[in-house]
């Protein structure tokens, strides 16, 4: 699991190092990492360190003197080092004299560098680049490395407001931030770089594959298909029966449960999926512990009416789609209810459900779920899930492959299956949202994709991560 720190939290880990260090020394354990990385990209790109170009832009403060003492440690390899000071009148004093020391160049005005170091401005820095250093960012036509974040990007939030670097690696150091999460494509690859703090739990995680793997449920030697978790699928219509086969088809794909099906897709559900237990009714349905419902159920009285006797059950419920569509005319269908849900809105459900999502993804789906008192999980290229009592993971491994029409249906029967399983809702919706962004990319392979044939990858995305 990785962790992402705000930028109080970094501070309040740099403190007691700061008063144990010589003055000075926590800077210099950043600024030799980013020397590091800066030399390996060098290399990468052009086959050598010595005698290539690299520009510093140098914003005050901290940030600005990180950039100087790497500048300083890259000149004595060789490299060409010129700086560009935003603001000379409040650069860092102690880098700046390193910097020369070692025979760097203050200038004026970029020359034709192989690697640019973003150092305009750190963890405090606030909405998009001033003027002057969006001028020169636009000017520079070199990959960028940013110092710990890429600048005009919101740290918090990775929010772009206006001119930002768009970095080709970003060098977080001592802890990730969420701009690293959030903003993929304005940090590029992130190296981060261990200088000695610890931090701590973060404000916001992220899955990997191990957390996965722990948490999936898989047979054990006592196990059948009962124990294993029975889900309820609602989904489909005659308009719409295609979301039926889709979200009970993952379902089928992600446990070795039982899937019930209920609802007027009937025929279709059992012509793809003999296997499943398939009803016209949830009243019908017969024990489950867990429903997935709402994906093409349509939205008038009658799909209402079996989505209130869903909910009326009180079990662990995923609703999407037509079903949030539903709860955003009838929000009282879930005043009763103290079994998990997980609610998993696109950006226009959202709207539906609380208005605008805005710029800060994270914190509309803490207030989403809080106000309801469910899960959240927002999808999007970087889906968000936030629990009501604010934990909230960000899924790293999302790509646009996954927006396609039907993608959506897929994944809410894989978080159903985990919630019959007895999974926290909170951790099935982050495992179900990793393993579908992951079979997202499999199954495009570089290429549009479609839907069925992400369901399709699920198995095969889960046998990797489970033999591993």
């Amino acid at each position: 699991m990785r962790h992402y720190h705000l930028p109080d939290t970094v501070r309040d880990a740099e403190a007691p190092l700061l008063r144990a260090l010589p003055d000075g020394a926590l800077m210099r354990r950043a600024a030799y990492g980013l020397a590091r990385v800066c030399a390996d990209e060098l290399a990468d790109r052009t086959g050598g360190v010595s005698g290539r170009r690299i520009t510093l832009l140098v914003g005050s403060g901290d940030n600005g003197g990180d950039a100087l003492f790497a500048g300083a440690y890259l000149r004595r390899r060789g490299v060409a080092v010129e700086a560009i000071l935003l603001d000379p009148e409040r650069v860092h004093d102690a880098g700046l004299a390193a910097f020369r020391r070692a025979g760097g160049r203050v200038v004026t005005a970029p020359g034709r560098p192989d690697l640019v170091i973003d150092g305009i401005v750190g963890i405090s820095g606030r909405g998009a680049l001033r003027p002057e250093a969006a001028r020169l960012v636009e000017e520079i036509d070199a990959p960028v490395v940013a110092a710990d974040t890429p600048s005009g990007v919101g740290v918090a939030t990775g929010v772009v407001h206006g001119p930002a670097v768009t970095a080709a690696v970003t060098v977080a150091f001592g802890a990730l931030k969420p701009v690293h999460a959030l903003a993929p494509a304005q940090c590029g690859r992130v190296e981060l770089i261990d200088i000695g703090l610890r931090p701590g739990p973060g404000e916001l995680v992220s899955f990997e594959d191990a957390d996965v793997a722990a948490r999936w449920p898989v047979p054990g030697a006592r196990d059948d298909k009962y124990t294993l978790g029975v889900v309820g699928v609602l989904a489909g219509s005659a308009t719409y029966p295609g979301a039926a086969v889709l979200a009970t088809g993952a379902a089928v794909r992600a446990t070795s449960g039982m899937v019930r099906y209920a609802g007027t897709g009937r025929e279709a559900v059992l012509a793809a999926w003999p296997e499943v237990v398939a009803t016209d009714e949830p009243s019908d349905a017969g024990r489950v512990q867990a429903w997935a419902a709402g994906p093409g159920m349509g939205t008038d009285g009658a799909a209402a009416d079996r989505l209130a006797a869903v909910l009326g059950r009180d079990l662990p419920t995923v609703l999407d789609a037509d079903a949030l569509t539903l709860l955003a005319e009838h929000p009282g269908l879930l005043a009763d209810r103290t079994a998990p849900t997980v609610l998993t809105p696109h950006a226009g459900e959202f709207g539906r459900l609380a208005g605008p999502v805005g710029n800060d993804r994270v914190a509309a789906a803490r207030e989403l779920a809080a106000s309801f008192g469910v899960t959240v999980l927002l999808k999007g290229h970087r889906t968000v899930i936030a629990a009501a009592d604010g934990a909230a993971v960000v899924d790293t491994a999302g790509s646009s492959w996954a927006a396609t029409p039907g993608s959506g249906d897929v994944l809410t029967g894989v978080v159903g299956a985990l919630l019959a399983s007895g999974l926290d809702p909170l951790d099935a919706a982050a495992c179900a949202a990793r393993v579908h962004s992951l079979a997202a990319d499999r199954a495009a392979d570089g290429a549009p994709t479609h839907a069925a044939a992400i369901s399709a990858a699920l198995p095969h995305v889960l046998a990797a991560i489970l033999r591993d």
